[in-house]
Protein backbone atom coordinates (compact mmCIF):
# COMPACT_ATOMS: atom_id res chain seq x y z
CA UNK A 1 0.00 0.00 0.00
CA UNK A 2 1.54 3.84 -0.82
CA UNK A 3 1.73 6.11 1.30
CA UNK A 4 -0.73 8.96 2.51
CA UNK A 5 -0.47 12.15 0.98
CA UNK A 6 -1.13 15.66 2.61
CA UNK A 7 -3.87 17.31 0.60
CA UNK A 8 -3.94 20.52 2.91
CA UNK A 9 -1.47 21.25 4.77
CA UNK A 10 -3.75 23.62 7.15
CA UNK A 11 -2.05 23.03 10.20
CA UNK A 12 -5.09 22.30 12.42
CA UNK A 13 -5.21 22.71 16.25
CA UNK A 14 -7.90 19.72 16.34
CA UNK A 15 -8.61 18.58 13.07
CA UNK A 16 -12.13 16.03 13.58
CA UNK A 17 -15.13 14.72 11.91
CA UNK A 18 -14.86 14.07 8.32
CA UNK A 19 -17.56 13.03 5.77
CA UNK A 20 -18.37 13.17 2.59
CA UNK A 21 -21.04 14.08 1.29
CA UNK A 22 -21.83 16.14 -1.57
CA UNK A 23 -18.71 15.36 -3.67
CA UNK A 24 -16.25 17.16 -1.21
CA UNK A 25 -14.86 16.04 2.52
CA UNK A 26 -16.36 18.54 5.56
CA UNK A 27 -14.46 18.29 8.51
CA UNK A 28 -13.95 20.72 11.37
CA UNK A 29 -11.23 21.94 13.71
CA UNK A 30 -12.82 21.94 16.93
CA UNK A 31 -10.48 24.36 18.83
CA UNK A 32 -10.13 26.98 16.66
CA UNK A 33 -13.77 27.07 15.68
CA UNK A 34 -13.35 26.21 11.85
CA UNK A 35 -15.73 24.66 9.15
CA UNK A 36 -13.50 23.05 6.45
CA UNK A 37 -14.51 22.06 3.10
CA UNK A 38 -12.02 20.01 0.29
CA UNK A 39 -13.07 19.49 -2.77
CA UNK A 40 -10.48 16.68 -4.44
CA UNK A 41 -11.14 17.18 -7.76
CA UNK A 42 -10.86 21.06 -8.27
CA UNK A 43 -8.50 21.47 -5.22
CA UNK A 44 -10.77 24.08 -3.56
CA UNK A 45 -10.70 24.22 0.25
CA UNK A 46 -12.89 26.66 1.87
CA UNK A 47 -13.46 27.77 5.59
CA UNK A 48 -16.33 29.02 7.65
CA UNK A 49 -15.57 30.74 11.14
CA UNK A 50 -17.82 29.36 13.87
CA UNK A 51 -19.03 31.19 17.04
CA UNK A 52 -17.12 28.39 19.60
CA UNK A 53 -15.86 25.24 19.17
CA UNK A 54 -17.62 23.03 16.69
CA UNK A 55 -16.87 18.97 16.99
CA UNK A 56 -19.42 17.22 14.24
CA UNK A 57 -21.19 18.04 11.30
CA UNK A 58 -23.81 15.64 10.03
CA UNK A 59 -25.94 16.08 6.52
CA UNK A 60 -29.66 16.95 6.64
CA UNK A 61 -32.25 14.69 4.35
CA UNK A 62 -34.38 17.80 4.31
CA UNK A 63 -33.82 21.34 3.64
CA UNK A 64 -29.86 20.61 2.52
CA UNK A 65 -27.07 21.78 5.31
CA UNK A 66 -26.02 20.12 8.22
CA UNK A 67 -26.69 19.23 12.21
CA UNK A 68 -23.89 20.80 14.15
CA UNK A 69 -22.20 19.71 17.01
CA UNK A 70 -21.29 23.02 18.83
CA UNK A 71 -20.08 23.16 22.75
CA UNK A 72 -23.50 25.20 23.50
CA UNK A 73 -25.46 21.94 21.84
CA UNK A 74 -26.42 21.22 18.53
CA UNK A 75 -27.39 23.88 15.58
CA UNK A 76 -28.56 23.70 11.94
CA UNK A 77 -25.41 25.09 9.43
CA UNK A 78 -25.54 25.96 6.28
CA UNK A 79 -23.17 27.08 4.25
CA UNK A 80 -25.09 30.15 2.93
CA UNK A 81 -26.94 31.05 6.25
CA UNK A 82 -24.91 30.02 9.02
CA UNK A 83 -26.17 28.44 12.24
CA UNK A 84 -29.29 28.43 14.06
CA UNK A 85 -29.36 26.71 17.70
CA UNK A 86 -31.44 23.88 17.82
CA UNK A 87 -31.16 22.93 21.16
CA UNK A 88 -29.30 22.73 24.41
CA UNK A 89 -27.75 18.96 25.10
CA UNK A 90 -26.52 19.34 28.41
CA UNK A 91 -26.03 21.87 31.42
CA UNK A 92 -23.39 24.57 30.88
CA UNK A 93 -22.17 23.77 34.17
CA UNK A 94 -21.00 20.20 33.49
CA UNK A 95 -18.35 22.13 31.28
CA UNK A 96 -19.37 19.25 28.46
CA UNK A 97 -19.15 20.19 24.68
CA UNK A 98 -20.31 17.33 22.13
CA UNK A 99 -17.60 15.05 20.65
CA UNK A 100 -17.60 12.54 17.55
CA UNK A 101 -20.77 11.30 15.90
CA UNK A 102 -22.45 9.22 13.23
CA UNK A 103 -25.55 8.79 11.22
CA UNK A 104 -27.64 5.08 10.61
CA UNK A 105 -28.74 4.05 7.88
CA UNK A 106 -32.38 5.19 9.62
CA UNK A 107 -31.18 8.23 9.40
CA UNK A 108 -30.89 8.52 13.52
CA UNK A 109 -27.47 10.77 14.42
CA UNK A 110 -25.67 9.65 17.24
CA UNK A 111 -23.53 11.60 18.97
CA UNK A 112 -21.24 11.99 22.46
CA UNK A 113 -20.20 14.14 24.91
CA UNK A 114 -17.05 15.00 26.59
CA UNK A 115 -15.52 17.05 29.73
CA UNK A 116 -14.41 20.23 28.11
CA UNK A 117 -10.97 19.70 29.95
CA UNK A 118 -10.77 16.16 29.95
CA UNK A 119 -11.05 15.37 33.53
CA UNK A 120 -14.29 13.79 34.53
CA UNK A 121 -16.17 11.14 33.30
CA UNK A 122 -19.47 13.31 32.43
CA UNK A 123 -19.92 12.78 29.19
CA UNK A 124 -22.57 10.53 27.51
CA UNK A 125 -23.49 8.80 24.47
CA UNK A 126 -27.06 10.11 22.86
CA UNK A 127 -29.54 9.07 19.65
CA UNK A 128 -30.96 11.84 18.12
CA UNK A 129 -34.44 11.00 15.89
CA UNK A 130 -37.95 12.10 14.81
CA UNK A 131 -38.95 10.89 18.61
CA UNK A 132 -36.08 13.59 20.33
CA UNK A 133 -32.44 12.85 21.99
CA UNK A 134 -32.19 10.04 24.45
CA UNK A 135 -29.21 9.23 26.10
CA UNK A 136 -27.90 5.55 25.92
CA UNK A 137 -24.94 5.15 27.72
CA UNK A 138 -23.03 7.77 30.26
CA UNK A 139 -20.22 8.16 32.79
CA UNK A 140 -17.43 8.67 29.85
CA UNK A 141 -14.69 11.28 29.64
CA UNK A 142 -14.22 11.30 26.45
CA UNK A 143 -17.02 9.85 23.79
CA UNK A 144 -15.82 8.86 20.32
CA UNK A 145 -15.97 6.63 17.28
CA UNK A 146 -19.38 5.99 17.31
CA UNK A 147 -20.45 3.81 14.06
CA UNK A 148 -22.50 1.27 12.47
CA UNK A 149 -21.78 -2.05 10.80
CA UNK A 150 -23.09 -2.46 7.28
CA UNK A 151 -25.72 -4.50 8.45
CA UNK A 152 -27.06 -2.33 10.47
CA UNK A 153 -27.15 -4.74 13.51
CA UNK A 154 -23.67 -3.58 15.49
CA UNK A 155 -22.90 -0.26 16.56
CA UNK A 156 -19.42 0.62 18.07
CA UNK A 157 -18.61 3.49 20.55
CA UNK A 158 -15.07 4.87 21.89
CA UNK A 159 -14.23 5.01 25.45
CA UNK A 160 -10.79 7.06 24.57
CA UNK A 161 -9.06 7.16 27.87
CA UNK A 162 -10.19 3.59 28.99
CA UNK A 163 -9.06 2.77 25.50
CA UNK A 164 -11.51 0.51 24.84
CA UNK A 165 -14.01 0.33 21.60
CA UNK A 166 -17.55 -1.13 22.67
CA UNK A 167 -19.91 -2.61 20.64
CA UNK A 168 -23.77 -3.58 21.04
CA UNK A 169 -26.64 -5.24 19.69
CA UNK A 170 -28.48 -2.15 17.73
CA UNK A 171 -32.17 -3.47 17.41
CA UNK A 172 -34.26 -1.74 14.44
CA UNK A 173 -36.26 1.00 16.50
CA UNK A 174 -32.63 2.38 17.71
CA UNK A 175 -32.21 0.24 20.75
CA UNK A 176 -28.44 -0.82 22.52
CA UNK A 177 -28.23 -3.96 24.57
CA UNK A 178 -25.57 -6.67 25.07
CA UNK A 179 -22.79 -4.27 25.36
CA UNK A 180 -19.01 -5.61 25.37
CA UNK A 181 -15.39 -5.21 25.09
CA UNK A 182 -14.79 -5.65 20.87
CA UNK A 183 -10.98 -4.07 21.24
CA UNK A 184 -8.88 -3.22 23.97
CA UNK A 185 -6.04 -0.92 22.55
CA UNK A 186 -2.60 -1.93 23.73
CA UNK A 187 -0.42 -0.40 21.77
CA UNK A 188 1.34 2.15 23.37
CA UNK A 189 1.02 4.30 27.23
CA UNK A 190 0.12 7.37 25.32
CA UNK A 191 -1.63 5.74 21.91
CA UNK A 192 -5.70 6.30 22.67
CA UNK A 193 -8.37 4.82 20.22
CA UNK A 194 -9.54 8.06 18.82
CA UNK A 195 -12.22 8.45 15.70
CA UNK A 196 -13.30 5.18 13.77
CA UNK A 197 -15.43 4.62 11.03
CA UNK A 198 -16.48 0.92 9.52
CA UNK A 199 -15.95 -0.59 5.76
CA UNK A 200 -18.37 -1.89 3.54
CA UNK A 201 -17.21 -5.09 4.28
CA UNK A 202 -17.94 -4.81 8.54
CA UNK A 203 -14.26 -4.24 9.78
CA UNK A 204 -13.66 -0.85 12.15
CA UNK A 205 -10.75 1.26 10.91
CA UNK A 206 -9.71 3.54 14.24
CA UNK A 207 -7.53 6.47 14.57
CA UNK A 208 -4.57 6.44 16.88
CA UNK A 209 -4.35 9.62 19.13
CA UNK A 210 -0.13 9.38 20.00
CA UNK A 211 -0.01 6.27 17.50
CA UNK A 212 0.96 7.95 14.28
CA UNK A 213 -1.99 6.10 11.86
CA UNK A 214 -4.82 3.99 12.14
CA UNK A 215 -5.64 0.14 12.35
CA UNK A 216 -8.01 -1.74 11.19
CA UNK A 217 -10.08 -4.15 12.60
CA UNK A 218 -11.78 -7.22 11.43
CA UNK A 219 -15.64 -7.58 12.47
CA UNK A 220 -13.91 -10.46 15.49
CA UNK A 221 -11.83 -7.58 16.95
CA UNK A 222 -8.42 -8.73 15.43
CA UNK A 223 -6.10 -5.97 14.30
CA UNK A 224 -5.32 -7.08 10.69
CA UNK A 225 -3.62 -3.88 9.07
CA UNK A 226 -2.01 -0.84 9.58
CA UNK A 227 -1.24 2.29 7.95
CA UNK A 228 1.01 5.07 9.38
CA UNK A 229 0.87 8.76 8.81
CA UNK A 230 3.90 10.91 9.15
CA UNK A 231 1.42 13.29 12.15
CA UNK A 232 1.45 12.20 15.62
CA UNK A 233 -1.79 12.67 16.49
CA UNK A 234 -4.92 10.63 14.44
CA UNK A 235 -8.11 11.67 15.18
CA UNK A 236 -10.16 9.95 12.51
CA UNK A 237 -11.15 8.41 9.31
CA UNK A 238 -13.40 8.64 6.31
CA UNK A 239 -14.03 7.30 3.22
CA UNK A 240 -14.86 9.66 0.17
CA UNK A 241 -14.26 9.55 -3.62
CA UNK A 242 -16.67 8.98 -6.46
CA UNK A 243 -15.85 4.81 -5.54
CA UNK A 244 -15.66 5.46 -1.73
CA UNK A 245 -12.39 4.05 -2.00
CA UNK A 246 -9.99 7.07 -0.87
CA UNK A 247 -9.30 7.04 2.80
CA UNK A 248 -9.09 10.68 4.31
CA UNK A 249 -7.83 10.97 7.40
CA UNK A 250 -7.92 13.71 9.94
CA UNK A 251 -4.85 14.91 12.43
CA UNK A 252 -4.21 17.78 14.92
CA UNK A 253 -1.27 19.56 16.48
CA UNK A 254 -3.18 20.39 19.90
CA UNK A 255 -0.35 18.98 22.57
CA UNK A 256 2.68 18.48 20.57
CA UNK A 257 6.03 20.23 21.52
CA UNK A 258 7.48 23.01 19.14
CA UNK A 259 10.38 20.12 18.85
CA UNK A 260 7.96 17.71 17.76
CA UNK A 261 6.33 20.55 15.25
CA UNK A 262 9.35 20.74 13.94
CA UNK A 263 9.84 17.00 13.07
CA UNK A 264 6.75 16.39 11.98
CA UNK A 265 5.44 19.57 9.91
CA UNK A 266 2.22 17.96 8.43
CA UNK A 267 0.79 17.43 11.66
CA UNK A 268 -1.97 18.70 11.55
CA UNK A 269 -2.90 18.29 8.08
CA UNK A 270 -5.61 16.20 5.90
CA UNK A 271 -4.46 13.18 4.37
CA UNK A 272 -5.88 10.91 1.90
CA UNK A 273 -4.98 7.66 0.10
CA UNK A 274 -6.43 5.02 -1.84
CA UNK A 275 -6.93 2.05 -0.62
CA UNK A 276 -8.98 -1.48 -1.97
CA UNK A 277 -11.87 -1.69 -0.07
CA UNK A 278 -14.79 0.79 0.04
CA UNK A 279 -16.36 2.35 2.86
CA UNK A 280 -20.09 3.25 3.24
CA UNK A 281 -22.10 5.76 1.96
CA UNK A 282 -22.45 9.07 4.24
CA UNK A 283 -26.30 8.70 5.53
CA UNK A 284 -28.84 11.85 6.10
CA UNK A 285 -30.18 12.90 9.27
CA UNK A 286 -33.96 12.30 8.78
CA UNK A 287 -36.10 14.13 12.02
CA UNK A 288 -39.67 13.50 10.53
Amino acid sequence: MSAATCVWDLKATLGEGPIWTGNALWFVDIKDHKIHRYDPASGDATTVIAPEQVTFLAPLAIGGGFIAGLKSGLHKFHPLTGLQRILEVEAPELDNRTNDATVDAQGRLWFGTMHDGEATPSGSLYRMDATGVARMDKDICITNGPCVSPDGKTFYHTDTLEKIIWAYDLAEDGTLSNKRAFVKVAIGDDVYPDGSVVDSEGYVWTALWGGFGVVRFSPSGEAVDRIELPAPNVTKVCFGGPDLKTLFFTTARKGLSDETLAQYPLAGGLFALQVDVAGQPQYEVRLV
